[in-house]
């Protein structure tokens, strides 16, 4: 480990020195000066692979295992010893750049030196940061990106104005790719803060979301820095937000444990706001929010980690009369939240449109399951985007009787079971809102359905669930007086089953889910023209 921190700092010194030659040519051109920053390129790079591969062998060879902290340290080297060369070949393409300049003194309208002198700042910094494992350090050192970035924008306005004049367009071009390499210094170096981060907290975290955090935290009454934060990921959404569990690394009063959610400001500010209505609705149902912060495209919240495990845990793992017991305060749950929001009124459900406008992503995953256009003698066999259209007309037919405020997400990993407390809590509720809770009753079906387990066993057991829980949901709709329940499932556990087949890489466990896509769109197609409410929909298709 030694031999690799000695090379390192031995490349950061390195590219700090190309850095200054680089700097002293633009500011007096030389060609010694020019061909001496070409001469260590080389060097730089030996120096890079050296470290590349002790950092593969220590992992690789080591006689004893090692610990978080030392697998950390030697990811954060290698990433920053791969930026360290970037920024070297950078100087080497700025130096070429200047043979094209008509003379040096082009250059010197321009602010390059406060450019410089920001990537010299950072530069000098990281060894020492990383030995100290400074935090503050690191987070000074990405943000000289954002300076850069603001830097770059200023000489390049200045540029562009120029080059308006219809002067020298030869070297204000030339100019323009000098800055830009400048820029792309302050990528590198945000790229080594970030690294330096990820060895001080021992998690990748970007430093937008390291602000985000300081900022979540404050709201939420914590006094403290992140130094007294314990920071895990546990999961990077498909939206693109960012999940992580932080709690405290000594007790304290502060809440022991929260969940940090940071991305897009829609996501998160349509979260935080859902949080709170499903608050209005049945309190402690959803989790707490203990801070939240919001930024022009970003936001950021910290909400309460709950304890237990999800309704997919449950199934899998547990004794049947635990999971008896579970599925009763399941049903007991959601009968409870449906019949307090239930709103009467006619409302137009848009699963083929959300299936249509899905297609393309599962194509792009498993571009067998478009069925073409086929005829077998008589028969007309629709290819799918007819089945999806000819269905989508039909839904048009059969709205929903009523809406219920719906979770929008309804995985079965999505429902956390308390066993202490005896109670279900519904957590990722960016999606909630009133419409038709067949909308619900078909991503939960789904996600039974669709979870990789091939044991006997256990599959018999999620055949089960699947079939008690139609059971109750049928029971709800004949209460309520919903004649075109059967037909409407039907067109959404089409959409579930099909556009699900994207995140399933198995062949023919997606193919059994395309194929009851279509089945059951061909059963809803077979039955225009009778009542919809004589439709019935196929049980087994809920069974594997």
């Amino acid at each position: 480990m030694e031999i690799i921190k000695d090379n390192f700092r031995f490349l950061a010194i390195e590219a700090e020195s190309q850095v200054k030659l680089t700097y002293g040519l633009l500011t007096k051109f030389d060609v010694r000066v020019l061909e001496k920053i070409a001469s260590k390129d080389d060097y730089i790079d030996n120096l890079k692979t050296t470290i590349e591969n002790e950092c593969f062998s220590s992992i690789h060879s080591s006689k004893k295992e090692l610990d978080q902290k030392d697998l950390n340290d030697i990811r954060a080297l290698h990433v920053m010893s791969v930026n360290l060369e970037r920024i070297a070949d950078y100087c080497v393409n700025i130096g070429r750049q200047t043979r094209y300049l008509s003379s040096i003194d082009v250059l010197a309208q321009y602010d390059y030196k406060s450019m410089f002198s920001e990537i010299q700042k950072a530069l000098t910094q990281i060894s020492r940061v990383f030995a100290a494992k400074d935090l503050s350090g690191a987070l000074a050192i990405c943000r000289s990106e954002f300076h850069l970035d603001a830097l770059y924008k200023q000489n390049f306005d200045r540029i562009m104005a120029d080059l308006e004049t219809g002067r020298k367009a030869g070297d204000l071009v030339t100019a323009i790719f000098i800055f830009r390499y400048l820029e792309r210094i302050g990528d590198s170096l945000l790229n080594i803060g970030e690294a330096l981060i990820f060895s001080i907290i021992g998690d990748r975290i970007k430093i937008r979301q390291v602000e985000a955090l300081e900022k979540t935290l404050s709201e939420s009454g914590f006094e403290g820095n992140l130094w007294d934060i314990d920071f895990s990921s546990i999961w990077g959404s498909r939206s693109g937000c960012r999940i992580s569990r932080v709690g405290r690394k000594k007790p304290s009063g502060f809440k022991s444990q929260g969940i940090f959610k940071e991305g897009d400001i829609k996501k998160i500010k349509g979260e935080y706001e859902n949080i709170r209505k499903w608050d209005e609705i049945l309190p402690g149902l959803a989790p707490g929010v203990f801070g939240y912060y919001e930024k022009t495209v970003t936001a950021s919240m910290l909400v309460e980690f709950l304890s237990g495990c999800t309704l997919e845990q449950v199934i899998l793992t547990e004794k049947s009369d635990i999971i008896r017991n579970v599925i009763f305060i399941f049903e007991q749950t959601v009968g409870d939240v449906w019949r307090r929001t239930l709103q009467k009124g006619a409302f137009q459900t848009d699963y083929m449109e959300q299936l249509q406008s899905r297609l393309e992503a599962v194509h792009r995953v498993h571009p067998e399951h478009e069925r073409p256009f086929r005829a077998i003698g008589s028969l007309d066999i629709p290819a799918t985007v007819d089945l999806i259209a000819a269905c989508a007309r039909i839904e048009r037919g059969v709205p929903a009787p009523f809406t219920v405020f719906i979770h929008g997400d309804f995985n079965t990993n999505n429902i956390v079971y308390n066993h202490e407390e005896q109670k279900i809590n519904y957590i990722d509720l960016y999606r909630s809102k009133q419409a038709d809770y067949i909308q619900d009753v078909s991503v939960f079906l789904v996600s039974n359905f669709r979870l990789p387990v091939f044991d006997v066993e256990l599959r018999e057991r999620l055949n089960t669930v699947s079939l008690y829980f139609h059971e109750f949901f049928s029971d709800f709709a004949e209460k309520n007086t919903d004649p075109t329940f059967e037909v409407r499932l039907a067109l959404a556990l089409a959409r579930s089953f099909y556009t699900s087949t994207r995140f399933e890489m198995e062949p023919e466990f997606a193919r059994e889910m395309a194929l009851r896509a279509h089945y059951l769109m061909e059963r809803v197609a077979a039955h225009e023209g009778r009542p919809w409410e004589a439709f019935r929909l196929p049980q087994d298709v809920l069974f594997y």
